[in-house]
């Protein structure tokens, strides 16, 4: 994916020197290995500092939500995907957006890296399919797919799904990916067995909100969880009041979650909140034949009455 850079600065620059956008919304390198950080480009000599590798894992469609510029945005498929979505819900118009569509091929999950050294990872730098690690004293050489994100691991639209410009060739998607083994096997548990599933998925839970602040669809002016009058759930670290917060909002991404991992990865203490969303989604995929993102021409499951409506209550 580095081979994408070039063609990223040349479109970025051409799109601010013709006046097309008001900004280009990308990557700059991050002052920490492994942690590129989202930037705004406003003039055709920043466009140089954009990067493009396998630590742009965020998803910058969270940045587009009710702005008025015109605007250029750096987007992979999941972020395409979530944009795709927010068009549908009017958070963006399509006529403000040039997308700059990049082709995935999965990005790094740093604390995979971190926790097989018991020194800092000074730099981390990649050659094609090798992650090349190195510290104090040490050198080392991994393959991507072992350090690769988990939803990463099992995407099947790592191509843009909506773009204006391709900064490369297309990529081969991957097949027969079974992307739901996880959520199963928690379908399998006995109900206690499920219960003390989520309660040791939840134990170190901080209430920070980073995966609702890192998540493109928690959008509301007014989180459920900031509001105060009526309260719907209480601010200390009581169980149930944490295992509320995780249900709701995933509940709220229902029909509408791509799996583009930006809760897990915003997580500071590594807790696979993952575990909510995909079980909605296999159910949204099983029960309407339906995937976030992929058209804007059809409307979500959730968001549509049918007379056939396959769930009896609906009769």
């Amino acid at each position: 994916m580095l081979g994408y850079i070039d063609k990223i600065k040349e479109i970025s620059k051409r799109l601010l020197d013709e006046g097309k956008v008001d900004m280009i919304i990308g990557f700059k390198k991050g002052t920490m290995p492994m942690m590129n950080e989202p930037c705004f480009v406003k003039t055709p000599d920043e466009a140089s500092k954009l990067v493009w590798d396998s630590n742009c894992g965020i998803n910058l469609a969270n940045y587009l939500t009710d702005r008025k510029e015109k605007i250029g945005v750096i987007a992979k498929g999941c972020d395409t995907r979530n944009i795709v979505t927010h068009i549908i819900e009017n958070k963006i118009k399509r006529e403000n957006l040039i997308i700059i569509g990049v082709p995935c091929k999965g990005m790094i999950d740093r604390r995979k890296i971190s926790v097989m050294f018991d020194a800092e990872a000074k730099e981390v730098n990649e050659e094609g399919d090798t992650i090349i690690v190195k510290g104090e004293g040490f050198e080392k050489k991994l393959n991507k797919s072992e350090v690769m994100q988990d939803n990463c691991s099992i995407c099947i639209h790592r191509n843009p799904v909506l773009y204006d410009e391709l900064t490369a060739p297309l990529v081969e998607e991957q097949k027969d990916v079974d992307r739901y083994a996880d959520v199963r096997k928690i379908e399998a548990m006995a109900p206690s067995e499920k219960w003390d599933y989520f309660e040791n998925l939840l134990s170190g839970c901080l209430r920070c909100y980073a995966c609702r602040n890192a998540c493109p669809l928690c959008y509301c002016p007014t989180c459920f969880v900031d509001e105060s009058n009526p309260q719907w759930v209480g601010k200390s670290q009581d169980e149930i009041d944490i295992r509320t917060f995780h249900f709701l909002r995933a509940y709220h991404c229902a029909g509408r979650c791509t799996d583009c991992g930006a809760c897990e990865r915003a997580c500071p203490v590594g807790i696979k909140v993952r575990a909510f969303t995909k079980k909605l989604e296999k159910d949204c995929l099983e029960m309407f034949g339906w995937e976030a993102g992929i058209s804007a021409d059809i409307r979500p499951p959730l968001d549509t009455y049918k007379p056939d409506d396959p769930g009896k209550f609906i009769k």
